[in-house]
């Protein structure tokens, strides 16, 4: 069941708030044991909301379609009086006295918040093998990994614990774990989404984005979370417009960019070929696949590391004398970044608007891009390195390839899945558009998910 449907069931009198609340709760507490998906659980506090959502949904007040329906936010968003830790060592016994400003609109929708999701230490890495909370599990297959930094939001909701989890995007940390766990997930543009009272990782790169069940889902999350705040200067002024698309959506007239180069250059046959099934899809809701080339996207990613590490170390410089309180890998990601000189940080912002200016031009060719999400399906949990054909990577710089420019650029991008492995483990497409299009991204995604009709439900579900 997706958050339109539950929504319809609820007003239709055919099941609670209540009952919702408490399906969510006993799938968390049957399934957390072995995915650790949740951090910390808000069950007190779930049932008041629920109740007040059945109160207020019996006489009339309908806040919209999140009214009454149980959702999860990353450990990264603060909540008051509840602990809000990163993944962190550092700040596991840190209790806001703020609400972030994504958690007051879920608030305002009425939706019921059971709980905060495992995470990757800091938000900084990609398997959300955590050393101080334990590994997040992938509910198609427990041995592997979620993806990350926001795996127990991917978890959560692909095991059906909840109908939405909020996530962060710094380099692909939502539409990874979307990819990675069957899910769609969502990284709306630079300012689209309030950053307020989010624990940050980078000053410049963060994106706040749903990971849903369904494409139409996370666009009813984008109309209840987006819009201006005050509070947070990078937030954009404009208003969003209403974004959800039709249950079979037209592509006619859309110009739907399959590139010719950089994406396909390294990914397994079977991610080539549910990408080309994609691409199949958009041309049978009307779309025209054009051919685009692409710019040098490895200069891209390189830029974008510069200031990921860059502006990570700043940010955690004050507790860096604390290395015992830091996960290897994450200490390691931050002595990197503490190595680079301004002068590398300047450049690498100057070329950051250079590289946007460069890309823009891609849409005099096209209205939206087609691309793998990932290169393979998920790795094994532990392992460091994958085989993308006859060649090793390193897991976390196969697994951001695809999509870590994507939050250099600001542009929005959407994962949504298009097939599976031989192993049965899911595949992402990934879908991004020009700026504050999120509405066409989320079109096309729902064409290819009505399309494919993919069967999403994971054995531990």
């Amino acid at each position: 069941m997706t958050i339109l449907q539950a929504a319809a069931a609820l007003r239709a009198g055919k099941t609670t708030s209540r009952k919702l609340t408490e399906e969510a709760f006993a799938r968390i507490r049957a399934l957390n044991p072995r995915l650790n998906a949740f951090l910390t659980l808000m069950e007190e506090t779930a049932a008041v909301q629920a109740a007040r959502a059945d109160d207020e949904l019996s006489i009339g007040i309908d806040r919209g379609p999140l009214h009454g329906i149980p959702v999860a936010v990353k450990d990264v968003f603060e909540t008051h009086g509840i602990r809000t830790t990163c993944g962190s060592k550092l700040f596991a016994s840190y209790v806001p006295e703020r609400d972030a400003a994504v958690v007051e609109k879920l608030h305002a929708a009425g939706a019921v918040l059971t709980g905060k999701t495992s995470m990757h230490e800091l938000a900084f890495g990609i398997t959300s093998n955590n050393p101080h909370f334990g590994p997040v599990r992938n509910p198609w297959n427990p041995e592997h990994i979620p993806g990350g930094s926001s795996g127990g939001s991917g978890a959560a909701v692909a095991s059906r614990m909840v109908f939405m989890a909020m996530g962060s995007d710094t380099g692909g940390s939502i539409r990874v774990p979307a990819a990675y766990c069957g899910c769609v997930g969502l990284k709306p543009t630079f300012g689209r989404v309030s950053r307020y009272g989010v624990m940050p990782l980078d000053f410049t790169l963060d994106h706040m984005g749903p990971l849903t069940r369904s494409v139409r889902d996370a666009a009813v999350v984008l109309e209840a979370i987006a819009g201006p705040d005050p509070r947070d200067e990078t937030c954009a002024a404009e208003p969003p417009g209403p974004c959800v698309p039709e249950e079979n959506p037209s592509l006619e007239g859309l110009r739907v960019g399959w590139p010719e180069n950089y994406y396909f250059d390294r990914v397994a046959p079977e991610m080539e070929q549910a990408a080309r099934q994609a691409a199949e899809a958009c041309g049978r809701a009307g779309a025209e696949i054009v051919p685009v080339r692409m710019p040098d996207l490895n200069a891209y990613n390189l830029v974008a590391r510069v200031i990921v590490q860059s502006e990570a170390a700043a940010l955690m410089e004050r507790y860096l004398d604390r290395r015992e309180l830091f996960g290897a890998d994450v200490l390691a990601l931050l002595e990197q970044g503490r190595l680079l000189s301004a002068t590398d940080y300047l450049n690498a912002q100057r070329l950051r608007r250079m590289m946007q200016r460069e890309f823009h031009g891609i849409w005099n060719h096209c209205d939206c891009l087609l691309t793998p999400c990932t290169p393979t399906g998920a790795p094994r949990l532990g392992a460091t390195t994958i085989a993308v054909g006859p060649e090793e990577e390193d897991v976390r710089l196969a697994s951001t390839r695809l999509v870590r420019a994507v939050n250099l650029l600001g542009l929005p991008a959407l994962s949504a899945p298009c097939g599976f492995t031989a192993q049965r483990l899911p595949l992402g497409i990934q879908i991004i558009g020009q700026a504050f299009e999120e509405a066409l991204v989320l079109r096309v995604g729902q064409a290819i998910e009505h399309r494919l009709q993919l069967k999403l439900k994971p054995p531990v579900a």
